[in-house]
């Protein structure tokens, strides 16, 4: 098997956890969210951060609005809907039920 190939599907599988929980925070303009998840050391791309966005945005997860910049075009904003937030809840009981079957597989079996 191939590691970095599992690696790489298991961070895909947490990618719509961890964008919403970022916009969940605040109003988020997509670069900025690239930038959180490099600082995190989660290096996604804008070909698939767009994708996830306007996914979650047709699921009516996500919300958006155009705000005019200084510097250059109009930035589209994105914010968490009242059902995001209903969906980021369920993500993160699901989350932590993996968390704690992986913790308590993990711990070696006792002595007998």
């Amino acid at each position: 098997m191939n590691i970095d190939n599992t690696k790489a599907q298991m961070r895909k599988g947490v990618l719509e956890l961890i964008t919403l929980s970022i916009i969940e925070k605040g109003e988020a303009y997509p670069s900025d969210i690239i930038q959180e998840l490099k600082n995190a050391e989660l290096i996604v791309v804008e070909g698939t951060m767009y994708p996830l966005l306007n996914r979650l945005k047709n699921a009516g997860l996500l919300s958006y609005y155009w705000q005019e910049s200084t510097s250059g075009p109009p930035r589209k904003y994105f914010k968490i809907t009242p059902e995001g937030s209903e969906f980021l809840e369920e993500l993160r009981k699901t989350w932590d039920k993996l968390d704690n079957a992986l913790k308590s597989t993990s711990k070696p079996l006792a002595d007998n």
